[in-house]
């Protein structure tokens, strides 16, 4: 079975938490700093995971205020 890289893994958690609405629209995600922490990496797979998340729609980032949740379009 082909591994599953760091920031695929990262991007589908945090995917999943947005999904399960453990992060709703327009809450902060956790700093770069602590989701280093958390996921046990470098900052690398972190940025990319951000990244993909915010080519999909799903986060975006402000300069020096941190990533937040999208607003759905559908969303009731």
């Amino acid at each position: 079975m082909p591994r599953v890289s760091d920031r695929q893994r990262i991007a589908q958690d945090i995917r999943d938490k947005i999904a399960s609405g453990e992060y709703g629209p327009g809450d902060k995600l956790p700093s770069l700093r602590e989701l280093i922490a958390h996921y046990h990496v470098s900052a690398e797979p972190v940025r990319s995971a951000l990244l993909i998340l915010q080519a999909e729609g799903l986060v975006e980032g402000h300069q020096g205020k941190g990533t937040y949740v999208t607003a759905r379009d559908d969303a009731p």
